[in-house]
């Protein structure tokens, strides 16, 4: 079995790694650090979840001059989630090496992040729009870069971020050695690659079989007007301790968010309108079970890695393989099994066997017969005791989801972990028990 002292990582890494707990390396390691060792470009394609970050970390890692006080190494991610998880997860060898990282991405203080530049740093992590706003000031120079890496390129480029990553690369040493990471290769990725790569490597590593083994996958079949109502009764049904509720745009995770909560869910949303303040506060509070439910965008939720999330929602069905497997991947860890609820309209049939033939298998098929919705009676079981119960018996409010036709051939997908309502009946106590433990923050509700 391969460890990371064949792979070429020195003792004093190998140490900081084994207190870590990392001591065996991953598929995308094995074959990623020997190569970038040897100083060659790659493109390596690769899910979120496969142990790329370090994979491109060791190398820089062992190259970085500890007393040269200058940007070094530039890692370009598309979110500011991202780049926050990457810099968490440098800073944990680099603080012991000496080595001084900085992340760059908007929402922070930009007089603070001049500062550190200027004190010397050598790693920067950042997203693309901050690092074009340091290069506009003047506060950044990379013609000091060697190692570059672009991570997740394909959602720079879904992002529209291909202009500013390549006006990035041009700044940067022409003698660089460039990684480029991706969960999927379209043409213009390809192109980027062309384009400012010496003769890369290419590694591609297979999504391990997380879809088959571990999660159970259902895709019920539900107009888009009865989604929300599906929607709850789910999660009345299946009762998860954490969960992600997936959507493709803003717009629809905020009012799937303000559906559930006015419902009396524990929810909160993330998406790119939040600011960086708010997004770190609801990952936080996912993280400590305090919210029970997140509503996401696929571009938020890249590189989101949170432990016990039990189920996942897509509220709207992913257009692609790669997208669903992401997805749903976000459960069914660490041995635990999961499971994944897909909503489909009846037009969105292609996308089903799109998605069945990229995985291989057939999914469960469910349909709403007639209609089957949570009881008024049921949910307020749900519902804080000290509410009026005439009073909530009495309401009938009208869906706030149900915001029209839905456009096209935009069918929304969304992936979630599992959840637990707000207020939950005692009988979910068991079935929530084999979580303990694993959630700092689990809590009982008011």
């Amino acid at each position: 079995m391969a460890d990371f002292s064949s792979l070429g990582i020195r003792p004093e890494i190998n140490v900081i790694l084994a207190q870590s707990g990392i001591t065996v390396p991953t598929d995308i390691q094995i074959q990623a650090i020997p190569v970038l060792l040897a100083g060659k470009d790659v493109v390596g394609q690769s899910q979120t979840g496969t142990g790329k970050t370090l994979a491109f970390v060791l190398p820089i890692l062992e190259k970085i001059e500890v007393n040269k006080p200058i940007v070094q190494a530039l890692i370009i991610t598309p979110t500011r989630e991202l780049a926050l998880q990457i810099t968490q997860e440098v800073t944990k060898l680099a603080d012991k090496l000496g080595v001084q990282v900085l992340s760059v991405y908007g929402g922070q203080d930009v007089d603070r992040q001049i500062k550190k530049l200027k004190s010397g740093a050598q790693i920067v992590i950042g997203t693309p729009g901050r690092l074009m706003d340091h290069l506009r000031r003047k506060t950044i120079y990379l013609s000091g870069v060697s190692k570059l890496v672009l991570d997740e390129a394909d959602q720079m480029l879904h992002m529209g971020f291909l202009d500013d990553v390549e006006e990035l690369v041009r700044q940067t040493s022409p003698k660089r050695q460039t990684m480029l990471f991706s969960a999927t290769m379209p043409s213009k990725v390809r192109g980027l690659a062309d384009r400012y790569m010496r003769k890369p490597v290419d590694i591609r590593v297979q999504t391990p079989n997380i879809t088959l083994d571990e999660i159970k996958q259902i895709m019920v079949e539900v107009p888009e007007p009865e989604k929300m109502a599906k929607l709850c009764t789910m999660i009345d049904e299946y009762r998860p301790y954490l969960a992600i509720v997936f959507c493709h745009t803003k717009q629809r995770a905020t009012a799937v968010n303000i559906a559930l909560s006015q419902k009396g869910y524990d929810t909160d949303e993330l998406h790119g309108d939040l600011s960086q303040a708010k997004r770190e506060q609801v990952m936080r509070r996912f993280r400590e079970a305090k919210i029970q439910i997140l509503v996401a965008t696929d571009i938020a939720a890249r590189g989101l890695d949170v432990e016990g999330i039990t189920h996942v929602f897509n509220y709207d069905i992913p257009h692609d393989v790669d997208s669903y497997i992401h997805r749903i991947g976000r459960t069914g860890r660490a041995g635990q099994t999961g499971m994944a609820i897909t909503l489909i309209d009846p037009h969105e049939q292609p996308y089903v066997r799109l998605i069945e033939q990229g995985i291989s298998a057939s999914i469960e098929k469910h349909k709403v017969s007639g209609q089957r919705v949570i009881s008024k009676d049921k949910r307020r079981v749900f519902q804080d005791k000290r509410e009026d119960q005439t009073k909530v018996r009495g309401e009938k409010k009208e869906n706030p989801f149900i915001l029209g036709k839905p456009e096209k051939k935009k069918p929304v997908g969304h992936s979630g972990a599992n959840i637990r309502s707000r207020r939950k009946p005692k009988d979910t106590e068991k079935s929530n028990q084999q979580y303990q433990g694993k959630s700092k923050g689990k809590k009982s509700r008011a």
